[in-house]
C-alpha cells in the first residue's frame, strides 16, 4: 500500500522576505515538496485556539530553488492543525510573549496528535544563551546575573570577557570588554538596564580567530561538518550576518565530544533540529528556535541535511 502524501505546517516570518540561497526553513519546504508533501504555510497572526482546538489560516504553498520567484501560495483555507502530520516551527526571535503564546497553539496541535518541531515545551525552557548551564562540563566559566558588581568583579578575575544580552539574536548587542576599559560601565549598564535585566558574561575564548562553529544535529546526532564562521578582521563576531566568513569543516573529537553530551539530552526533550555553537573546545550557545547552516553546510559537503530531518519526522509520525 503506497504511503499518503505527508501534510508539512510551517509557521515562520513571511516567506517573500527570506534570502532563498542561505536560508535553512527554505532547504526544508523544498526537501517536503521533493517528498510531495501538501505544504502549508502560517504567520503567527494565522494561528489561533478556539474550544482549545488549534486552527490556522493555511496557504498552500508551493517553492522554487531560486533566488527570485521562489515560491507561490494558494488562497487562505482554515485547517485544524490537529490534521497535520508536523509543524515546523521556524519563526525568528524576538523571543517575546508572542513568541510563547505560539507555543500554547502548538501544544494544543500536539495535543492533537501532531508532530510539532520542535517541541513547544523545549522552545519555552532552552534559551540559547542560558540553556548552557544544562552544560557546565562544557563551557567556559559563564555568569548570568542582573547585578553591575558581579559583572565588574567577573571582568576583574578574568581580564578578558564576552557580554551579551540573553535575548540577542545574530550577534548583536555582543561586547567583548578587557580589564582596564573605560567602557566597561557603560556596557554593564546598558545590558542589564541598570540591574533591572539578566546579561551573560563568559571568559573570553580566543580561538575565536579559528571561527564560531556552528554545529547542527538532527534528532540528536551531529551532522559531522561544521560551519566556521570566522570573524572579519575589524569584528569580534563570529556572526554571517556581521561580516564573519563561513568556512566549512570536519568535527574536531572536542567537537564530537560535546555533542555526544548535548545531542541526547536534546533529542530526549523533543528537539529534533538545533545548533549548537561552539569557539575551540567550548560550547557557548544551544539554538532551537530556528537555527541555520543547512545550505551553506549542504553546498559545501555535497550533503542534504533536510533530507536526515524529514527521515527524522517520518520515523517519527
Amino acid at each position: 500500500m503506497a504511503k499518503s502524501a505527508l501534510k508539512i505546517g510551517i509557521v515562520m516570518d513571511p516567506i517573500e522576505s527570506i534570502t532563498p540561497y542561505k536560508d535553512s526553513s527554505f532547504a526544508m519546504l523544498l526537501e517536503a515538496q521533493r517528498r510531495d508533501a501538501e505544504i502549508h504555510y502560517f504567520r503567527q497572526g494565522d494561528l489561533k485556539l478556539l474550544s482549545g482546538r488549534a486552527i490556522g489560516h493555511s496557504q498552500r504553498l508551493k517553492v522554487n530553488d531560486a533566488n527570485s520567484d521562489w515560491f507561490e501560495t494558494s488562497d487562505a483555507a482554515e485547517v485544524d492543525l490537529g490534521d497535520l502530520d508536523a509543524i515546523l516551527m521556524r519563526k525568528d526571535p524576538p523571543f517575546d510573549m508572542e513568541y510563547i503564546y505560539t507555543t500554547y497553539i502548538l501544544d494544543r496541535a500536539q495535543k492533537a496528535g501532531t508532530l510539532i518541531v520542535n517541541h513547544p515545551q523545549a522552545l519555552r525552557d532552552m534559551n540559547e544563551k542560558a540553556y548552557t548551564a544544562w552544560f557546565p562540563e562544557c563551557t567556559p566559566v559563564t555568569l548570568i546575573t542582573r547585578s553591575m558588581r558581579e559583572m565588574k568583579a567577573f571582568l576583574a578575575e578574568h581580564d578578558r570577557i564576552v557580554v551579551k544580552p540573553l535575548d540577542g539574536m545574530g550577534g548583536r548587542s555582543i561586547f567583548v570588554v578587557k580589564k582596564g576599559d573605560n567602557n566597561a560601565n557603560v556596557i554593564f549598564e546598558t545590558l542589564t538596564d541598570f540591574g533591572k535585566r539578566f546579561a551573560m558574561a563568559q571568559v573570553f575564548i580566543p580561538e575565536i580567530n579559528l571561527g564560531d562553529k556552528r554545529v547542527l544535529l538532527v534528532n540528536g546526532e551531529a551532522v559531522p561538518y561544521a560551519l566556521a564562521r570566522i570573524p572579519s578582521d575589524d569584528d569580534n563576531r563570529g556572526n554571517l550576518v556581521m561580516g564573519a566568513k563561513g568556512v566549512g569543516q570536519a568535527l574536531s573529537a572536542a567537537d564530537m565530544a560535546i555533542c555526544e553530551r548535548v545531542g541526547p539530552v536534546l533529542r530526549d526533550a523533543g528537539v529534533l533540529f538545533a545548533g549548537i555553537d561552539i569557539i575551540g573546545d567550548y560550547l557557548t550557545e544551544v539554538n532551537v528556535t530556528s537555527p541555520t547552516g543547512i545550505r551553506e553546510i549542504d553546498k559545501q559537503f555535497d550533503l542534504n541535511i533536510a533530507g536526515l530531518l524529514f527521515d527524522a519526522i517520518e520515523e517519527l509520525i
